[in-house]
This record gives structure tokens, C-alpha cells and sequence, in this order.
């Protein structure tokens, strides 16, 4: 934005004294950041409709809290821009030290100038303009603080840093000031004035910790949480991470620990314009709740049905909550490739990079404009800032430039940035709520004593039932002895009788036993009439044994048909039970009957299918026969018509150099020939076929597209095996470089370990003498030194030593590529030190790379002394490794990077390196070297 056209607030300023006002009441308001704010301790008790929020009753649902102002509309807040100059660097300063910086700041006016020459500038003014020596204190008050201060009274807030590669966000930002509090940036500082603001028994505080990169949202606390999805309120529209991993903050060392696990977990990368330049943009999110105290209870309209308030109602009214959500966001950095020199996977990411800022910067332009459509959807990163841009978030943006005037156009382009940022409004809106949470444990104590009282008076209910059950028992007891007595009583009385019954049978008995004694005598005097009655007697007896034997012979027929009829029985379950086994059988045969058929059915598809894919076998033959008798003649095949037009022009690459005529892309032959056709030329006959062949496929691999399809198409194999039997230097040269382009994917550097790539790629290096060949194969190495899991297995089979014999070619490029894969080796070996997966001494120590390290860190080539600068400072970050770094000289070179290196990201990390060490500091001190 030129000057006049600066906005304050939601309105515009012109030049002359207006602007000069608008910028002095600015200046005294910019604490406020457009709305008033109180201290939460001291401000006194809110009233209905007041700008601090009030209470509405609802007509469809329970009492609400509304947001800041009247209604629910909230009020209109500015994003709050300011400006960050970064010093120049000691690079900046030897390669422009014949040029003046590109920007001209005015603090005090709030504007900054933007030279195009010597004689012309453009101005533009922000809410606020630090200069290269602001203090990290000043930026955090001017730019963070009254977002804080606001996330502690119930509003959400946004603190984000904007601007290329290398300018400071992350200084800004993230700096964690464990050597020296003075350079603490705006994370470590917001969260002490939390934590300083907050009651521990009645507030809350809760940090995630997150990372955008390659468009997936990543846990830096969890990282096994690789892909959190976003989850938007079809409601409110709110956005949030339910994946995202949750920590409850009670104090500064626990969330400075937090940190120091995220950012060893973010994604960096090695670039020119930055030696730890992030690939990832980082999002720090704080919850805040805090419990509101001093709320009169005549605000809530609580009554029962009488119009007078309910005892229990009053006493559980439910408390009031504030929530405040606090973002702070580590926007990687905008960069040029021309100007960052990515390459690979890290240019993947620059792409991805620049894609996200580019739709972050579209959302802006929509709401500058007031356009009806804000492409918010166009990237993760605009729909997670959704309430920071245009949202109910208070939102501050700080852009960091450098002073370079090489890097102009970066500069305007984030100057542009922030000027359009100016032009966002916001609807900010208080974060207030009843905390039914905090009313349920009430109601649940509460509940738990009116429990334990009726268990209480079931008890004693109990008691008094068992009590009276005792007393009737007691009584049942009574009256079953006064029955027993009564019992006995009368049973004595009726033996009595029975025994004068007994006895008054027995002298009837004694009258009878004499009658008959008369009788026999009697029968005595009279025999004949005796026997008579004796023959009278016998067949009476005869009778009674007939009859008895008579039913004998009953009972025995009875048995023996009863005994018949259970066999019966038993013998007709046992033929119910053959016929279900029968059933059974039938059933499962013809199931074993459907299965032969549907065998037999599939027996003649398959058949069938493996007659079809002979005769196409045998016409694939009958081609590939075709097509190797038109190349052995030289002429224009049939079959592949771009494979021949590929031969012409790479037998005439005069021609195509000069670029005389169209030129067949590699990917239109990849389409009209197929892939596995043209690996199978890899191993024809013919050299001169073979070295095309194999030129194309490197040409495939280094597109990432075309990677996975050649790996699985045994490409990888096919390269192994050519540099394995090849002695064709050209091959074997073409062979090494797309190995080393496959090898830029983790997955195919596992597979090139597991195939015995090393080995070869080993061996290459021995025996070749030309400095590409070798430039190849040390990039391909290189690649695999990157590989956290590949260290031991690369080391042990003769990797490192490949690396550091290639040395004595001593051609530059090959140098280049050396230092850069023992650079990558020591990142690796450092990254497992710090994550207590290394314990012992570096392997390139062991391998005897430490004196070459030392005498090229001081190269005439930066590519080689900017990579064995940083592999100093990472086997120096290892305590193991500092003995052998003293013996060897190193700490020498490690002072003098600190000290003189032009890279300020190296000379910073050897200066952390060295001030960490104790054993570093300790000959440091013997020595009497000051760092």
C-alpha cells in the first residue's frame, strides 16, 4: 500500500495532519488493539449488554452468553500488521557490501521505504515498524501481548510470522532463550503470561502442537499421528483437530519440554538461502478456560413456579466459563528455487509450500476486496486459519524482510502481503458459557449424598424389620412350645387308653383261649366229627397255592412284555437316528458334488485364460523378435516408432543440441512402447541399444511420477545388474545417476540396500576413473546417508569408506557431493543422539573421516565448506565425539565458524554447539579461548 492509503480501524487516513493524527492515536492505542480491555483482576462485574459480554434468555433454548457488544454480531476488529527487519548477515555483507540496503525504515512515523533506485522509493505505513535491534521483549508487547491479553478474557486470538526463507520467523516465534531469556520469542513469553494470569484450582490451560507439511496435518507431539483430518461444525462452521494430541500445562519448563519434542520432530532441510530452513509450517494452539468470578446473581433470571427463586435452583446455579483459543503460526518460508537451489524431494516441498502461502494469499485478497467468494477451501492451511483471517479471531501478523537489496522482489511481495492483511476485519467475539461440566460434579456430589442418606435410612428400616422379626419369632416360639406341652399331654392320655384296650383284649383273648380248650376236649370224646371237618379244610388249601402261582405267572407275562415294548422303542430311535445320519450324508454329498462342479467350471475358465495369455506371449514374442531385426538393420520398426525416432536423435545430438526441430518427449515414448518393453532393451545385444535404453530410464526416474512404476517394474534391478556386468563407462555412468534419482525416495533406498546396491555402487567407485562417474555414485551414496534406519547397514558394508575414498579424485562436483553426504550422515547420527537411539561414537570418526573434515572446513568451494561446516557441528553436537574432535583440531575450526562463517543459521548452530558441550567448554576454558 503507497502512503495515504494507510487504514486505521475500519477507516482510511489521507496524507497531510490526518494521517499524522490517525497515527498518533494509533500509537496510543496499540495496546488496545481496537476494542478495551480491563485486567480480569480488577475490572469490575459485567453488566447486561456491556462490551465485555452480557446474558440473554433464549426463546428456544437455555440461557446463552452472547458475544462482545450488542447481540451476537460481535465487534469489528482490524488485523494488526507490523514489520520486522532481520540484520544483515555476515554473506549479505561481503556480497553487498557495495550496495545499500533495499528498505528505509521510520519507526517513528510507522512507515518503511522500498528503494527501486538511487532516486525512487516507495512508502508504506503499518501499525507498527521494528527495526533490525528491537529487542525480542518489544516485538512480543507490541505484536503478542494484546492477543494474550484478550485470549485470558474469553476472546480467540492469532499471532503469525510472514516472510521469505531466512528472514527470522522462527527467531520470532519459537525461540526457546535457553542459553540467554533475553532472546525468548513470542511462544515461550505468551505462555508465562498465562500461566502468571490463571488460578491453578479453577483454570485450565491445554497446548497441541502441530505441523502442515505436504499437505497433512502431523502431531509434533505424537509423531506416529501422521494424518489428522479437519473437522468443521456444520452448525457454527468452527474448525478443530479431534486427533490432535492434548497436554494440560501446569508449568513454563513443562511447555518449554513440549517445544524442544516438537521442534526436533518438524521437518528442515539444507537449502542456500538457509541451513535449517523449515519445510513445514508450524501451529501452536492454547486453550485457555477460566472460571468467571463476581457475577451477581440477579442476573440469572432463576424463578419457580410461585415467582420466588428455588432454594435448590439458587444453590446450583450453574458457574460461568471463558474459553480463549490462542494460535501461533510458523509460516514456512516463500522462496525461489532459482534462488534456494532445492532439488529433489526438498523442491517437492518448496512447491507444496508455495502452493499453500499462494492460497493464503488469494483468502486475503477475497476479504480485502469484500469478495462474495473467499476460496477457503483450497488448502489445508487457509481452512485451519479460517477464525484468524475474517473470522471471530483477534488476529496480530508480523512480516519479517531482510535488508538485501538481491532479494527486492521477495521483499515487496511480503510488504504487499501485510498491506492487504491491513484491509481484513474481523468480528471479534467473546467466548463465554455456563460450565455445566463443573454444575454436574456438583449435582454428582450432591446426588452421592442423597444416596448415602437413603442407604442410611434403608439401614435403619432394615433393622427395624429384623427387629420385629425377631420379636415375632420370639413369639412363635411361645406358642410352638405351649403346642408341644398341650401334644404330650394328650398323648399320654391316649397311651393310657390304649393300654386298658390291650388289656381288655388279652381277657378276651384269655375267655376265648378256654372256649377252645372246651371245644378239643370235647372233640376228643366225638372223633368222627372231627375228621370231617378236617377233610372239609384241605381242598380250601390246594385252591389258594393254584392261585398264587396263577399270578406268579401273570406278573412274570407282565414283565416280559414290558421289557419287550422298551426294546421296541429303543430300536425305533435307532432307526430315527440312522435315517437323520442318512439325510445328513446325502446332504453333505451333494455339496461335495456342487463344489466338483464349480471346481470343474473354474478348471476350464482358467484353461482357458492361460491359452489366451499364450498366444499373446508368443505374438509379444513374435514383436519383440520383429523389433530387434529392425534395429539390428537400422531401420524404422513397426512396433515402435517413437523408440526409433529416440535412436535417431540420440545418434545426432548435434541437432538436437542446437535444437533444429521438434523433440519427442521421453514420456511420449513411455506411452507408445511401454515400460517393460523398454527395460527389456536394457539387456540387448547391441551397446549402442543398451546405452539409449538405459539413458531413457534415467531419464524417467528423475521425474518422481515415473519412480514407483520403474521400481516395480524391476527397473531397479535391471540399473544393479548393467552396473554389475557393464564396462561400458557411459553405461555405467547413465546407470550410477538414475540410481541416485530413485534413491531420492525412502522406500527405494531400502530396496537398493537390500539388493545388494551398496555393495556395487562400492565397487563402481573403485574401479571408475571419470570424475561424472563418480559424481554420480557419491550422489547416490549420499542420498542413502540421509536415511535414519540405513546407518549401521550402510556403514557395514563399505558405504562410508566408498564415500570418503572416492576424496582422492579431488574434482570439485565429486567433492561437493562427498562433503554433502558426510554432512547428511552426521545430521542422522545427531538427530539419533538427541532421541537416545545413539550412544556410542560417530561411525565416520571410526572410519578415519574426521582429519579430511577438518582440512576442507575451511574450503575455497562454498558447496563443500557450507556441508563439512554443518557436519562439524553436528558431530560436535554428540558429547562422545569431543575428545576425538579436540585430539583432531576440530574445536579450532568450531570457534572459528562461530566466529567468522558468512551462513549466520551455521555460525549460530556451531555457537549453540560449543556452549552446550561441557567437555568442549571445559578445554575452551583450559585454553583461555572466549567463543
Amino acid at each position: 500500500m503507497a502512503s495515504g492509503s494507510y487504514r486505521n480501524g475500519g477507516g482510511g487516513g489521507g496524507g497531510g495532519a490526518a494521517p499524522r493524527l490517525s497515527a498518533k492515536l494509533d500509537r496510543q492505542n496499540s495496546g488496545a488493539h481496537a476494542t478495551p480491555k480491563a485486567s480480569s483482576k480488577s475490572r469490575p462485574p459485567a453488566t447486561p449488554g456491556a462490551a465485555a459480554g452480557g446474558f440473554r434468555r433464549s426463546s428456544s433454548g437455555p440461557l446463552t452468553s452472547t458475544a462482545a457488544g450488542r447481540g451476537d454480531a460481535g465487534v469489528p476488529g482490524r488485523v494488526r500488521v507490523a514489520v520486522r527487519l532481520r540484520p544483515r548477515n555476515g554473506e549479505e555483507s561481503v556480497a553487498d557490501a557495495d550496495f545499500g540496503d533495499c528498505v528505509e525504515l521510520q519507526p517513528e512515523l510507522k512507515r518503511l521505504k522500498l528503494r527501486k533506485n538511487n532516486w525512487e522509493s516507495e512508502t508504506y505505513e503499518f501499525d507498527e515498524v521494528l527495526t533490525e535491534f528491537a529487542s525480542q521483549k518489544r516485538v512480543y508487547e507490541v505484536v503478542a501481548k494484546p492477543v494474550v491479553e484478550s485470549v485470558l478474557e474469553g476472546y480467540n486470538g492469532t499471532v503469525m510470522a510472514y516472510g521469505q526463507t531466512g528472514t527470522g520467523k522462527t527467531f520470532t516465534l519459537g525461540r526457546l532463550g535457553e542459553e540467554d531469556t533475553a532472546a525468548r520469542g513470542i511462544m515461550v513469553r505468551a505462555m508465562e503470561d498465562i500461566l502468571a494470569d490463571i488460578s491453578p484450582e479453577t483454570d485450565s490451560v491445554s497446548v497441541s502442537y502441530l505441523q502442515l507439511y505436504m499437505e497433512t496435518i502431523q502431531d509434533l507431539l505424537d509423531p506416529v499421528n501422521d494424518n489428522i483430518a479437519i473437522i468443521e461444525d456444520p452448525k457454527t462452521g468452527d474448525v478443530s483437530l479431534p486427533g490432535a494430541t492434548i497436554v494440560e500445562i501446569r508449568d513454563q519448563k513443562s511447555f518449554v519440554d513440549l517445544l524442544t519434542l516438537g521442534e526436533a520432530h518438524r521437518f528442515a532441510a539444507n537449502t542456500k538461502l538457509n541451513t535449517e530452513s523449515s519445510r513445514s509450517h508450524a501451529i501452536l494452539m492454547v486453550q485457555v478456560r477460566r472460571a468467571v468470578k463476581g457475577r451477581h446473581d440477579t442476573e440469572l433470571n432463576f424463578h419457580g413456579e410461585n415467582g420466588h427463586t428455588s432454594p435448590l435452583v439458587s444453590s446450583f446455579r450453574p458457574p460461568i466459563v471463558r474459553k480463549g483459543k490462542l494460535v501461533v503460526v510458523d509460516l514456512a518460508g516463500s522462496e525461489r528455487i532459482d534462488k534456494s537451489g532445492s532439488e529433489g524431494h526438498t523442491l517437492e516441498e518448496a512447491k507444496s509450500i508455495n502452493l499453500s502461502l499462494s492460497a493464503l494469499g488469494k483468502c486475503i485478497n477475497a476479504l480485502a476486496e469484500n469478495s462474495p467468494h473467499v476460496p477457503i477451501r483450497d488448502s489445508k492451511l487457509t481452512r485451519l486459519l479460517k477464525d484468524s483471517f475474517g473470522g471471530t479471531a483477534r488476529t496480530s501478523l508480523v512480516v519479517t524482510i531482510g535488508p538485501s537489496p538481491r532479494h527486492r522482489g521477495e521483499t515487496a511481495s511480503t510488504i504487499m502481503f501485510g498491506q492487504r492483511a491491513m484491509k481484513v476485519e474481523n468480528m471479534v467475539k467473546l467466548k463465554e458459557e455456563f460450565d455445566y461440566k463443573s454444575l454436574c460434579r456438583r449435582l454428582d456430589i450432591e446426588l452421592d449424598k442423597l444416596i448415602a442418606e437413603n442407604e442410611r435410612q434403608q439401614k435403619e428400616f432394615e433393622d427395624e424389620v429384623a427387629r420385629i422379626r425377631i420379636e415375632a419369632q420370639n413369639h412363635v416360639a411361645e406358642a410352638e412350645r405351649k403346642y408341644i406341652k398341650a401334644l404330650e399331654t394328650e398323648k399320654l392320655k391316649y397311651q393310657q387308653d390304649y393300654i386298658d384296650s390291650i388289656r381288655k383284649l388279652e381277657e378276651k383273648w384269655m375267655v376265648t383261649q378256654q372256649s377252645s380248650s372246651n371245644n378239643k376236649t370235647k372233640a376228643e370224646h366225638h372223633p368222627q366229627s372231627a375228621e370231617k371237618t378236617c377233610d372239609n379244610k384241605a381242598p380250601s388249601e390246594s385252591d389258594a397255592d393254584e392261585i398264587n402261582e396263577v399270578k406268579k405267572l401273570l406278573e412274570n407275562e407282565k414283565f416280559l412284555r414290558q421289557s419287550t415294548e422298551e426294546e421296541v422303542n429303543d430300536l425305533k430311535n435307532q432307526v430315527l437316528h440312522w435315517k437323520k445320519l442318512e439325510a445328513a450324508g446325502s446332504a453333505e454329498v451333494a455339496k461335495l458334488q456342487k463344489m466338483l462342479d464349480n471346481e470343474a467350471s473354474q478348471k476350464e475358465k482358467l484353461e482357458e485364460e492361460i491359452a489366451a495369455l499364450k498366444s499373446q506371449l508368443l505374438q509379444l514374442s513374435f514383436e519383440a523378435d520383429e523389433t530387434r531385426r529392425s534395429l539390428d538393420r537400422g531401420g524404422s520398426g513397426k512396433i515402435f516408432p517413437g523408440l526409433d525416432s529416440l535412436m535417431s536423435q540420440a545418434r545426432n545430438s548435434q541437432l538436437r543440441d542446437q535444437g533444429n526441430g521438434p523433440k519427442p518427449p521421453v514420456a511420449k515414448l513411455f506411452e507408445q512402447v511401454g515400460l517393460q518393453k523398454i527395460l527389456s532393451l536394457l539387456e540387448s545385444e547391441d551397446a549402442d541399444v543398451r546405452v539409449h535404453a538405459v539413458k531413457v530410464v534415467a531419464n524417467l526416474a528423475a521425474e518422481e511420477a515415473n519412480q514407483e512404476k520403474i521400481v516395480e517394474a524391476g527397473g531397479l534391478t535391471s540399473l544393479l545388474v548393467l552396473l554389475r556386468s557393464s564396462e561400458d563407462e557411459t553405461i555405467r555412468r547413465v546407470a550410477a545417476g538414475a540410481i541416485a534419482n530413485l534413491a531420492m525416495n525412502e522406500t527405494n533406498q531400502e530396496l537398493i540396500m537390500s539388493q545388494g546396491g551398496i555393495s556395487l555402487l562400492s565397487m563402481t567407485a573403485a574401479d571408475a576413473e571419470d570424475p561424472q562417474t563418480l559424481r554420480m555414485v557419491a550422489g547416490a551414496i549420499a542420498n542413502l546417508c540421509g536415511n535414519d534406519k540405513l546407518q549401521a547397514r550402510l556403514r557395514g558394508e563399505g558405504g562410508v569408506k566408498a564415500l570418503l575414498g572416492m576424496v582422492k579424485c579431488g574434482h570439485p562436483d565429486v567433492l561437493a557431493q562427498v562433503a554433502r553426504g558426510i554432512a547428511n550422515f552426521a545430521k542422522c547420527e545427531s538427530r539419533a543422539a538427541t532421541q537416545g537411539n545413539k550412544l556410542g561414537k560417530s561411525l565416520l570418526i571410526e572410519d578415519g573421516a574426521l582429519p579430511w573434515i577438518i582440512k576442507n572446513a575451511n574450503n575455497d568451494a562454498s558447496p563443500i565448506r557450507r556441508h563439512i561446516e554443518l557436519a562439524l557441528c553436528h558431530l560436535a553436537q554428540h558429547e562422545v565425539n569431543a575428545k576425538d574432535m579436540i585430539s583432531e583440531g576440530a574445536l579450532w575450526e568450531l570457534v572459528r565458524i562461530s566466529r567468522d562463517c558468512s551462513r549466520e543459521d551455521i555460525r549460530m548452530l556451531a555457537y549453540r554447539t560449543l556452549t552446550s558441550s561441557p567437555t568442549l567448554q571445559a578445554e575452551m576454558r583450559r585454553l583461555h579461548i572466549e567463543c
